[in-house]
């Protein structure tokens, strides 16, 4: 395996956990916890605030490579519940909505599939802790 092809995984690692390392601060302000709670998710107060460390820890983890499989499976157990309580686009009847919600749905799930691969494969040859 030479140079190149072992920076493959830690630069997808970065790449993917960016996202939720992005959009995490807006778990800590009033607005993304009102959204959810408009959205009737219980608990929001409580949740969205959890949900944003659960994704923070999770992230860092898959970026860094220390205990990538534990930061995967952290991932997933944000991903799931996020994905099906944040973008129901099945219950809109504006057709922008339904389908701005419909990509969000679609981009978690494929982001669900890449924490899979990493929940199973761990994080690559450039690692602390695979």
């Amino acid at each position: 395996m030479n140079a190149f092809q072992k920076m493959l995984p830690l630069a997808g690692r970065i790449l993917f956990a960016s996202i939720f390392i992005a959009a995490a601060p807006r778990h800590f302000t009033h607005e993304g916890i009102a959204h959810a709670a408009e959205l009737g998710i219980p608990l929001a107060n409580l949740l969205v605030p959890a949900s944003g460390l659960l994704a923070i820890a999770g992230a860092l983890s898959v970026a860094t490579g220390f205990h990538a499989k534990y930061g995967a499976v952290a991932l997933i157990l944000f991903l799931v519940p996020v994905t099906l309580g944040m973008h129901q686009f099945w219950h809109s009847h504006d057709a922008a909505q339904r389908h701005i919600q419909f990509a969000m749905f679609a981009k978690n799930i494929s982001m669900l599939g890449a924490a899979m691969c990493l929940a199973y494969s761990g994080a690559g040859p450039i690692t602390r802790r695979g």
